[in-house]
């Protein structure tokens, strides 16, 4: 696979835009819910697969 060039008057590098404190707020929170939820889970337990002789 060989590389891509931009296309001339065409510029594919992005500005992100800093979050407004109202953004970073609702970000927080609805992190804040996930990480809860996630703990809230049953803890997942490893069982090791058999190997089968073919």
């Amino acid at each position: 696979m060989g590389l891509i060039r931009e296309p001339k008057d065409v510029d594919f590098t992005v500005q992100s835009e800093p979050w407004t404190e109202e953004e970073l707020k609702d970000f927080r929170k609805l992190m804040t819910e996930l990480k809860a939820k996630d703990t809230k889970s049953k803890p997942r337990s490893f069982t090791p697969k058999k190997k089968v002789n073919a």
